[in-house]
C-alpha cells in the first residue's frame, strides 16, 4: 500500500503529491490510447480523431467516477459539496467512469460519422487492458479491500488503514455483527464518528509496546485477499481473450466468412460487458468493502440466492444481461463497409 509515491516541490505555492490511484490510471489511459490507436489503423481515416476521442473520454471518466462516489458514499460529502471538486483526496469509482466515458465515446463516434462498432471493438480491448495498472492503483491505494484468508498470498495492510479500520468495526451491512480484530478501547481506539465507526489512534499517540502489537503482534491487520490484484489481472486476461477474437473475426471477414459466430462488428464490445460483468460478480464475494445494498431502480435478485448482494454484483447481473443482447442484435446487422466511410470534417 502506497497511496503517495513522491512530492513535487513547487515555489511560492504549496508542493504538488502524486498519488499512486492517479499516476496508475495515467499508465492506464495511456495503454489504453495507444492499444486503441495501433489495433484502429485499418479503419481510421484520421488518428487524430482517436487521440481527441479517448482525451474526451478521460475527462468524462474522471467526472462519471467521482459523480458515482459521491452518489455510493454522501455522508463523506455532507456540509461540503465543493469538496467534489477535490478528487486530489482520492474518492473515485471506476465503474460510473466507464458508463460516462463510453456514453462520450459513442456520441463523438456518431458526431464523426465513424465506423462506430469497429472503433467500439477496439476500445473494449484497451479499456480492459486498463484495469491492469487501474487496479494495482486500487492497491496502492488500500481501497477495494477483500476479506481475510489464510492463503499464502493473503496481503497486511498497515495500521489506520481502510482495510485495518474495517476489520477493528462490526458491519452490520455486511451481516458482521463483530469486528475481525477485538481492539482495546482505551488503549487504542481514538474516537466514535458519527457513522457509528470506530477510529484507531493516530500511530504517534501509541506506546512502544502498542506500536509493536499493531504492527508484528496480535493486533495488526489480518491478511486478506489481495481482490484488486485479482482484478488487474483478470482485466489482463479478458483484453487478450478480447484481442484474440478481434483477430480471429477480422480474419474471417477477409476469407468470406463475416456472418460467422462473434466474427461481426461490435461483438468483442459486447463480449466485454459480459466478461466484465461475470469477474466482477465473482470477485465481489470476496472483496470486503462494499455493503449489501439495494435501491428503489435494483431489483433484488440477489436477495432470493444469497444473503446480500452489492450494488456493483447487481449491475453486474444487467451488464451481462446487456452484453447478451447487444451479442445477438450486433450478429444480425450488417457489417459495415469501410470503403463507403466519409468522416465528419471537425
Amino acid at each position: 500500500m502506497r497511496p503517495e509515491l513522491f512530492t513535487i516541490p513547487l515555489p511560492w505555492v504549496d508542493d504538488v503529491t502524486v498519488k499512486g490511484y492517479g499516476m496508475m490510471m495515467v499508465i492506464g489511459f495511456m495503454l489504453a490510447v495507444t492499444i486503441i490507436r495501433r489495433l484502429s489503423r485499418s479503419f481510421t481515416p484520421d488518428p487524430q480523431l482517436i487521440t481527441n476521442a479517448a482525451l474526451y473520454s478521460l475527462i468524462g471518466g474522471v467526472v462519471g467516477a467521482r459523480i458515482f462516489y459521491v452518489i455510493h458514499y454522501p455522508e463523506q460529502f455532507r456540509g461540503d459539496w465543493l469538496g467534489f471538486f477535490k478528487i486530489w483526496y482520492g474518492g473515485l469509482e471506476l465503474l460510473g467512469g466507464v458508463i460516462l466515458a463510453i456514453s462520450i465515446i459513442l456520441f463523438y463516434l456518431w458526431y464523426h460519422k465513424l465506423p462506430i462498432r469497429r472503433y467500439l471493438d477496439v476500445l473494449a480491448i484497451g479499456l480492459l487492458f486498463a484495469l491492469l495498472p487501474g487496479r494495482v492503483g486500487c492497491f496502492l491505494n488500500g481501497c477495494c479491500w477483500g476479506k481475510p484468508t489464510t492463503l499464502p498470498w493473503g496481503v497486511r495492510f498497515p495500521y489506520n488503514s481502510l482495510a485495518f479500520n474495517s476489520q477493528i468495526n462490526p458491519d452490520p451491512q455486511r451481516h458482521r455483527s463483530e469486528p475481525y480484530l477485538k481492539l482495546p478501547k482505551d488503549e487504542y481506539l481514538g474516537f466514535l464518528a458519527e457513522n457509528g465507526k470506530w477510529y484507531p489512534k493516530s500511530f504517534d499517540e501509541l506506546t512502544n509496546g502498542q506500536k509493536y502489537e499493531v504492527t508484528k503482534g496480535k493486533y495488526r491487520c489480518l491478511p486478506v485477499h489481495p481482490t484488486q490484484l485479482y482484478a488487474s489481472l483478470a482485466g489482463g486476461i479478458s483484453g487478450l481473450l478480447l484481442y484474440l477474437l478481434w483477430r480471429r473475426a477480422n480474419k474471417l471477414q477477409k476469407t468470406g466468412k463475416p456472418n460467422a459466430i462473434l466474427a461481426k462488428p461490435g461483438q468483442c464490445f459486447a463480449l466485454m460487458f459480459i466478461l466484465y460483468g461475470v469477474t466482477r460478480f465473482a470477485l465481489e464475494f470476496i472483496r470486503d468493502d462494499n455493503p449489501f445494498e439495494y435501491g428503489p431502480w435494483v431489483m433484488n435478485i440477489l436477495y432470493v440466492i444469497y444473503r446480500g448482494g452489492t450494488v456493483s454484483q447487481n449491475i453486474s447481473i444487467y451488464l451481462v444481461a446487456l452484453g447478451l443482447i447487444l451479442l445477438v442484435v450486433f450478429q444480425k446487422l450488417k457489417t459495415d463497409e469501410l470503403k463507403n466511410h466519409t468522416p465528419r470534417k471537425s
